[in-house]
This record gives C-alpha cells, structure tokens and sequence, in this order.
C-alpha cells in the first residue's frame, strides 16, 4: 500500500549553476517518478543554499538603487526557478511512463519565531564555497561568514526553527486531487506574524530539512524521507573506525550528537530533523539516504531508518 512520503531534496544535489541544476535534475526525477509509479503520495521539498546566496549577490551586484535586497525576495526566486524546473521535467518523466498527475510548485511561506534566537546567531551556510582568504573580504564587507563542514567557507545567515507552513492547507488539497505538489522550496519563506493577519518577511533562510519536518507532520504523513550524498548515516565519519547505521532511535542519536558525530552545517540538522519527525506521533518514520536509493530504503532495503 502506498505511503504519503515527503520528500526533501538538497539544494548542493541541485548543482550550482543553472546548466548544471537541469542535469542533476533529470536525474532526480527519475527516482523521484519511480515512488510516484509505486502509488506513493509524494510532496516534493527542495533546497536553495548555493542558490539563493548567489541569487543575493547577483541581485545586489545588479541593483542601481538599493543596495539591499531581501532575503525573502531571494528565497522566493529560488522558489520559483528551481520550482519550474522540477515540475516542467517531472511532468515528462510521468507522461514518457504514462502518468498523467499534474505537478505543480507553490510559492510557500514558513511561520517562524520573531524572538528565535537564531535570528542573533547566523548559522546556515548559502551560496558559494570560498577560500578563507575570499571570506575574510566578504565579513569585512558586512556579511556574516563560516566555516562549513570541511568543504570550504561560505556566507552564513540567521536559521530560525519553523513553527508552521501558511500554505499547508493548499498542499493538502493538491495531494487528495491526486496531484503533486512541490513545496516549501529553500525551507520556505521565512514569515512571522505581525500586527492583525499581517505575514512579515524575515531576513533568514530556514533550514530544508527543519521545514520539510514540520511539513510532514502537519501532513501526517506516513514518511519523512530526506536524501544526502550518502547512503546511510555514518558515525566517525571518514575515520578508519567509521560505521553505517542501518537503524537509529532517538536516545542513540542524542549520544551521537552528543559525541559530535555530525557536522553542524551538513549531517547534522537531517539528523535532528528525522528525529523531530519519528517523535511527533507513533509510528512515523524517517530515513536519510541517497536520492537514488530512495525507493530501496522506503521498501526497508538500505538507508538509516530512524524510529522510536
């Protein structure tokens, strides 16, 4: 019988330029189709760190008026044109097999917490990797920057924890028509609530996998499935005593953490993310794997599957 998965797709899966987002993804689709032709219900949940820093720069660069763009703004575009090319070469991919659900991407806000405290700790990296020299000169020009996981540096914004997604009803309805929705792009559109009905922009990007949590669980949906560039979850990670990790409950994963198994700006904020969601209501479940091997781990054949 099918699940109702959602699905969070990372933004560095995506490649960092648009030549390279539409070959990556021509391959996604294609495991992303192969759920949809199992029965699944699938939401698809992307993310935008190397694009939507670009995006800020650029817009910035360009701009002869005002030299600050909205983060918002940017997030909102990424929304948009990574949407446009998921959905355009998915809905091919389901013809090319004979599945006529219609996909569609919905600009998509997330409710966050005007008092988070992350909003004084910038800690999501986006954008481009850097040497530390070329960070140095991007801090002197304001801009917050870090170190992220080993890879190189890049520019670092407030990340603040979601606390519900303002179009969650539009994506219920697009999932019992039968459709497919591609949502909460970038972790969405950060908001918080001002005075009367008022929605207003805040300058963050939330973390994909966080969104795409809370996503799930409004959803009540059966599965969070969040894709990496490995195919199971790793403690001692690139040390000769590394190990993969079939299984994961959320105590061993508060001692990994704990441990400092996982990077903060990499495997980390999955981890925490998984667990939010296999705790929020029995019997959900979470698995962190390869886009690839996706079908495999929702079937129980490879992948971290994280469980109470």
């Amino acid at each position: 019988m099918g699940k109702r998965v959602v699905l969070a797709l990372g933004g560095n899966a995506l490649g960092d330029n648009l030549k390279k987002q539409m070959v990556a993804v021509k391959l996604a689709v294609k495991a992303i189709a192969d759920l949809i032709e199992e029965g699944h219900e699938v939401v698809i949940v992307h993310g935008n760190g190397p694009q939507v820093g670009m995006i800020n720069l650029a817009m910035e660069a360009a701009s002869k008026v005002d030299d600050h763009i909205p983060m918002t703004t940017c997030v909102a575009m990424s929304q948009g044109y990574i949407g446009y090319d998921i959905q355009n070469t998915l809905r091919e991919e389901l013809l090319s097999r004979n599945i006529t659900k219609p996909v569609a991407t919905i600009i998509t806000q997330t409710l966050v917490d005007p008092n988070d405290p992350a909003f004084d700790n910038p800690s999501k990296p986006i954008g481009a990797f850097y040497t530390e020299e070329e960070a140095m000169k991007i801090r002197d020009q304001g801009h917050a920057v870090m170190e992220d996981a080993g890879r190189g540096w890049r520019r670092a914004v407030a990340s603040p924890k979601p606390i519900g997604i303002i179009e969650s009803e539009t994506i219920e309805v697009l999932l019992k028509a039968g459709q497919i929705p591609i949502a909460v792009g970038g972790g969405g559109i950060p908001v918080a609530q001002a005075e009367g009905h008022c929605l207003k922009g805040m300058p963050a990007v939330v973390d994909k996998d966080f969104a795409s949590a809370k996503l799930a669980e409004i959803l009540d949906a059966d599965m969070l499935v969040i894709l990496t560039g490995v195919e199971k979850v790793f403690i001692n990670y690139r040390k000769p005593n590394s190990e993969q990790l079939s299984t994961l409950t959320p105590d061993e994963a508060e001692k990994y953490i704990a441990e400092g198994h996982f990077a903060k700006g990499s495997m980390l904020p999955k981890v925490e993310a998984a667990v939010q969601f296999a705790q929020s209501k029995p019997g959900r479940k979470a698995l962190i794997t390869l886009l690839s091997k996706a079908k495999d781990g929702i079937a129980g054949k490879t992948g971290t599957l994280i469980k109470v």
